[in-house]
This record gives C-alpha cells, sequence and structure tokens, in this order.
C-alpha cells in the first residue's frame, strides 16, 4: 500500500459501502500502487472513479486482468459486493453526451450488487421519447435522472412517476448552462416534489443514495 494513503477497510462495517478510490487529482505512483495492491488482493472489494484509461493502461496485463474497467465511465472494479440488493433502479439521461455521469452511475451500482437499467437518450426536446418509455420506468423502485442544460428532464419525470427521482446535473452544454451550475440550481428548484439532487456530474453519489435507500428499505436478497 502506498504510504501516502491511509485506506479505510472498516468503511463497510459502519456504513454498508466499502471505501472507494476517486483517482482524479491523485498521484499516479500512489494510484499505481492501489491498483496494484487491490489486483492482488482480488477478494477486497473496491471501486476506482474517475480512472483515466490513460493510468490503468499503464498496470501490467496480468492486473488489468483482474479489473472490470469501463473507458466512458471511467471506472474500475475488482468484484461487486457479494450481497445483492433487493429492488431496482431506472437511470435516465436526457442525452448521449451525459453518459460519462450516466454510465458511472450504472457501474457503481453494478459494483454494488444493484440492479439497474440505463435509458439513454430520453431528453425533452423529443418528450416521445420519455413517454414510449415511462411505463416500462415505472417498473422500477427508483429513478435517477442524468441531465445537463436546463435539465428540464427531472421535472417532468417527476411529474409522471411516483417513484423518488435524483436528479443529477451535468457540466453539459453552453455559455450560460456555466459548467452544471444552471442544471444544478433548475433541478433544486424543481415544483414537482420527490426529488433529490446531488453534485454536478456526481454519478456515483447518485447510485449510492439510491443504494442505501434500497439497503434500509428491501434489503439484501438471500
Amino acid at each position: 500500500m502506498d504510504k501516502h494513503v491511509n485506506f479505510d477497510f472498516h468503511r463497510t462495517l459502519r456504513t454498508g459501502q466499502p471505501e472507494i478510490v476517486f483517482s482524479a487529482g491523485k498521484d499516479k505512483n500512489s494510484l499505481l500502487s492501489l491498483l496494484n495492491f487491490f489486483g492482488t488482493n482480488k477478494n477486497e472489494p473496491v471501486l476506482f472513479t474517475r480512472l483515466e484509461e490513460e493510468i490503468f493502461s499503464l498496470l501490467k496485463e496480468s492486473i488489468q486482468k483482474s479489473y472490470t474497467y469501463d473507458r466512458l465511465a471511467r471506472t474500475a472494479f475488482t468484484c461487486p459486493l457479494s450481497d445483492k440488493v433487493n429492488g431496482k433502479v431506472a437511470i435516465i439521461s436526457a442525452g448521449t453526451s451525459d453518459g460519462f455521469v450516466t454510465w458511472e452511475a450504472q457501474r457503481t451500482l453494478e459494483f454494488f450488487h444493484v440492479e439497474s437499467k440505463v435509458f439513454e437518450d430520453c431528453g425533452v426536446s423529443g418528450l416521445w421519447r420519455l413517454q414510449s418509455r415511462i411505463e416500462e420506468i415505472n417498473e422500477y423502485d427508483l429513478i435517477i435522472a442524468v441531465a445537463g442544460m436546463e435539465a428540464a428532464l427531472v421535472s417532468v419525470l417527476s411529474g409522471l412517476t411516483k417513484r423518488p427521482v435524483i436528479g443529477v446535473p451535468t457540466s453539459v452544454g453552453y455559455g450560460v448552462c456555466e459548467n452544471g451550475k444552471t442544471a444544478l440550481n433548475s433541478m433544486l428548484a424543481c415544483c414537482s416534489p420527490g426529488v433529490s439532487v446531488v453534485n454536478i456530474d456526481n454519478g456515483f453519489g447518485a447510485a449510492c443514495f439510491a443504494h442505501k435507500t434500497l439497503l434500509s428499505c428491501k434489503g439484501i436478497r438471500k
């Protein structure tokens, strides 16, 4: 283990979720040390988020094979948590440009052993796309809605479902979108009740909230 890292191996016992390695901004050698450590100790569940392909490609092939890596989501994990959570989550994206956040959420839920499905490109500029899928979406217990620009998807979606909606604003958009601030404010100002909101581009945080909610309400599947 790298000398700069004080890994929390007991977090699962306290919170139900293991410590996750946020890779952005970390020293390259520290990251490689962690990746090598957990790639060798494969029975210790770990998820790396915001892990660039450039860093992952520096690992030996034998270590790379220990992980499931996704270039778009920029995530890598050794193995999912062993207990499967009851319930399932629908992840709705306004557009494919939101994919990096959408698939970060999906991959995090996969790591947490939560069933999920992604419904991509359901933005309100073509409302029929959401309408054609809403019946299936409503079969899920929780909804994560990922949207940039003005983030109208969250208000519209929340008005069409009985399910709780977790809004994830993204930094996608031009000019006055201000790297996601407009989407964030729009979601916070949503007039349709039953919406919670996480930080900009935080697909991981939305998945964590969904996981803990299902774990508290539905428990694990025996």
